[in-house]
């Protein structure tokens, strides 16, 4: 049996934040939220970390170290040219180095988000509530199989009592892939 969502929608960013840490006080797994624009907040209330910026770091480092390296052998070792008395290893190329450095990390923390989030070209979007692009915002939580509609009864009641201005169900889970029937 397919599981289904119970979803929360809210007009403003405090009210979704007030109702993400009742919903955790009351043990509510919630399995997303989606939001029209960042809220830093629900990360630390969701519990949620993310090792992007140390990858874009290690990113950026591997690439200085990269360019330095390509720069110094062909400045220095394969090609070298001494005009104007300076030395061969100078830091003439720092501007380079810095921004490659940045083209690198930036490169590659893109193209490690888009593996991640499993995003390229043709997949088709599927979206729990178009309004979340713009000015709602919605507090997904997944209804299981085995799940009581007491408890049902519960999260829908902490939904309410939190500021909700709509609740529904939806029957198909945010991640729904459909398999091409062949």
């Amino acid at each position: 049996m397919e599981s289904t969502n119970i979803i929360g929608i809210y007009d403003d960013p405090d009210v979704v934040v007030a109702a993400a840490k009742k919903l955790k006080e009351n043990d509510v797994q919630i399995k997303n939220v989606f939001t029209p624009f960042p809220i830093h907040e629900l990360w630390e209330v969701l519990g949620l970390k993310t090792r992007l910026p140390l990858l874009t770091f290690l990113y950026g480092a591997g690439g200085l170290i990269t360019i330095y390296a390509f720069l110094y052998w062909t400045s220095v070792v394969n090609y070298p040219l001494k005009f104007g008395g300076k030395p061969l290893n100078s830091l003439s190329f720092f501007i380079i180095m810095f921004v490659g450095t940045i083209f690198v990390a930036v490169l590659l923390t893109l193209l490690t988000f888009f593996i991640r989030q499993k995003i390229g070209p043709g997949k088709e979007v599927v979206m729990i509530d178009p309004r979340t692009t713009d000015d709602k915002f919605a507090i997904v939580i997944e209804r299981k199989p085995g799940i009581t509609e007491e408890e049902v009864s519960k999260i829908t009641a902490i939904l309410k009592e939190t500021g909700a201005v709509e609740i529904s169900e939806q029957s198909k889970p945010e991640n729904y892939i459909e398999e091409e029937n062949d």
